[in-house]
Order: C-alpha cells, then sequence, then structure tokens
C-alpha cells in the first residue's frame, strides 16, 4: 500500500510537472515578437529620416540648400547599408520630395566587384535640376544610375562651395557617411526602383 501510495504521489508530480511546463510553453509562444511597423508608420519613420539627412547635408555644405531649393525633385537615402567581402552589395529605402511635399518612395540596391570587406551606412541625395530629368525619372519602373542617366556627384572644396560644373548639371547627387561628404564616389551601377509603402 505504501508503495502505490508512492507511486501516486510521484505520477501527481509528473502531471503536475507537465501542466505546469504546458502553461509556460504555451505562454512563451503566444508571446512572440512585437507586431512588424504598419506602412504608414514606416513612411513617418523615412520621413524623418529624410529631413535629417537634409539637415546634415545643409551643415556639410552649405550651398547644398540653395541647390535643393532650386531642384524640381529631391530623392533621400537616409540611410544606405552596405555589406561586402571581395563581393559587395547595398540596399536602402528613400524618399522623393517634390515641392516640398512626399510624393513616392523608392528602393535602391546595387553591386560592386573589388578587394572589399566591412560593411557601412551611408546617405545619398539625387537632386533632379530639370522638369526633364525628374520626369524620365518618374515614368521609369526602374532606373539605374550610370545606363538611364548620369548622376554628377557633387565635389565640394575646403570652403564648403560645391564646384560650378557639378551645379550645372541636371540631375546632382551628395553621398555622406558619419565622416561628412565623401569625394569621389561612384554611385554607377545603383538601381533605384519605386517601392510601394
Amino acid at each position: 500500500m505504501l508503495n502505490s501510495l508512492s507511486k501516486l504521489r510521484k505520477t501527481g508530480v509528473a502531471a503536475l510537472t507537465l501542466g505546469v511546463a504546458s502553461v509556460f510553453l504555451a505562454g512563451c509562444t503566444m508571446n512572440g515578437p512585437q507586431a512588424s511597423p504598419t506602412a504608414a508608420e514606416k513612411r513617418q519613420e523615412l520621413n524623418a529620416a529624410a529631413t535629417a539627412t537634409l539637415s546634415k547635408l545643409y551643415e556639410a555644405a552649405p550651398q547644398s540648400k540653395q541647390l535643393v531649393a532650386q531642384a524640381r525633385g529631391v530623392l533621400v537615402f537616409p540611410a544606405v547599408l552596405s555589406a561586402s567581402f571581395i563581393v559587395g552589395a547595398q540596399h536602402g529605402s528613400g524618399v522623393l520630395r517634390v515641392n516640398g511635399q512626399d510624393t513616392g518612395y523608392y528602393s535602391i540596391t546595387g553591386g560592386s566587384i573589388g578587394f572589399q570587406a566591412g560593411a557601412q551606412s551611408k546617405a545619398m541625395v539625387v537632386l533632379f535640376m530639370t522638369d526633364d530629368a525628374l520626369a524620365k525619372f518618374r515614368a521609369s519602373s526602374g532606373w539605374t544610375i550610370g545606363a538611364d542617366a548620369t548622376v554628377a556627384v557633387a565635389n565640394v572644396g575646403a570652403n564648403g562651395n560645391i564646384d560650378s560644373n557639378t551645379v550645372q548639371q541636371p540631375i546632382v547627387g551628395f553621398v555622406m557617411n558619419n565622416g561628412g561628404l565623401m569625394a569621389g564616389v561612384s554611385v554607377d551601377g545603383s538601381k533605384i526602383s519605386p517601392l510601394l509603402l
């Protein structure tokens, strides 16, 4: 009798342990990661990041503020992430502003081959200085820099002035990292496509 009572206790303890464990496991499966941000939240976050990127650009090159004001359209990619080891790849999301209004969202992707290693983030601002350049960009379903159009990456002198040849081009680009404006950067091969947000 003592033996069967002991067996009963062990069975009861085992059943209780399994019951408690199942409650905890059920709780774990229901408490997954928080829901991903909505499209509206993504747009709001991208718009705020684009505004911050433009502010950094104006600090790095004060003359750029006048160029942005004259541009027919301003495409801002606040964070283009590059990761590479021998073959590189980059990706980012951006917003197109026309007359100060956010009018569309775009992704940028690209790749490069050569000996390189590491990961970095950079910001890119593309200014469409003519109506024609902006119209061709907006009419495309995918636009590759260097193939569909040339982007003149701005060279900024020590005094903060942008070289006069660059400001006369139909499409002007700025590339920045944490250290400021990057000189001698090629953006050719980067593909910009409409993004549904």
